[in-house]
């Protein structure tokens, strides 16, 4: 299994997933032809896709989904709730997950969503399991639950959210109002809340650590590293950013 960022931040979000089987474009927030653009330059073509899922209805995370999946008719994963409240027009194959029910199969890869605390309707997140390799996804969510931390428990690669410094929020440019909805329980997780989650999940497995979702107002590399670090310096071999304007690398996992 591998895995690559195509960007993550408040301008857009997609991450993509490869088994031997399957190829899978988690979240679409770029535009139709931007995301056919990042997979080029992954030497993926966008009609070699095999589905989509949506963690929320966003405009981050859905912007590209419904002229992408109406061009290359790709089926399309998502909670009722973030239906509900997409829009996206018709899609040529839908499919709703119940985050509470189990998982589903693609191919060779098996799906877990779990729900998050996040301010839209029914948000969901990933893991991904093919060949006895884990991977998880977690972003935009304001607190850890212990669900959360069940859920992603044993994974051999994470992408996972650290949008903001607490106080680079507190004393950035965004209205009190704003302040309170990032920084809330059903916002998004800080750099300190993502280590702690870390600490809680044990890191020694991690084949792959990306940061995702960085705020571009509110936090900077620098300060992610240098709280990631101090707890967990060992992650510094296999820890990576997801990019807003560009794709990331591929990370590809193995079997020990």
């Amino acid at each position: 299994m591998r895995f690559a960022s195509l960007g993550s931040g408040s301008q857009g979000n997609a991450h993509l997933i490869e088994t031997n089987g399957c190829r899978i474009l988690v979240d679409c927030g770029f535009p139709a032809r931007e995301i056919e653009r990042r997979l080029g330059m992954l030497s993926v073509a966008a009609d070699t896709l095999d589905a989509v899922l949506i963690t929320h209805e966003h405009t981050d995370h859905i912007r590209g989904l419904g002229p992408l999946a109406r061009r290359y008719k790709l089926p399309t994963w998502m909670t009722a709730g973030t239906y509900a409240g997409a829009v996206c027009g018709n899609l040529p194959e839908l499919h709703t997950i119940d985050s509470h029910a189990g998982g589903f199969i693609l191919g060779d890869l098996e799906i877990h969503p779990y729900p998050v605390p996040h301010d839209s309707r029914e948000p969901c997140q990933f893991t991904f399991h093919s060949g006895g390799l884990r991977l998880g996804l977690l972003t935009d969510l304001g607190h850890i639950t212990p669900h959360v931390v069940q859920s992603l428990s044993g994974c051999d690669s994470l992408i996972l959210e650290f949008n903001h410094d607490l106080a680079m929020l507190a004393s950035g440019p965004y209205p009190p109002r704003l302040q309170a909805r990032v920084g809330g329980s059903h916002g998004h997780l800080n750099n300190r809340q993502s280590v702690e989650l870390l600490s809680c999940l044990g890191v020694e497995r991690l084949q792959h650590l990306v940061a995702a979702h960085l705020s571009e107002k509110n936090n900077t590399q620098e300060l992610v590293r240098e709280s990631l670090f101090e707890a967990h310096p060992r992650l510094e071999t296999c820890f990576s950013f997801a990019e807003q304007q560009r794709p990331g690398d591929w990370c590809e996992m193995t079997s020990s």
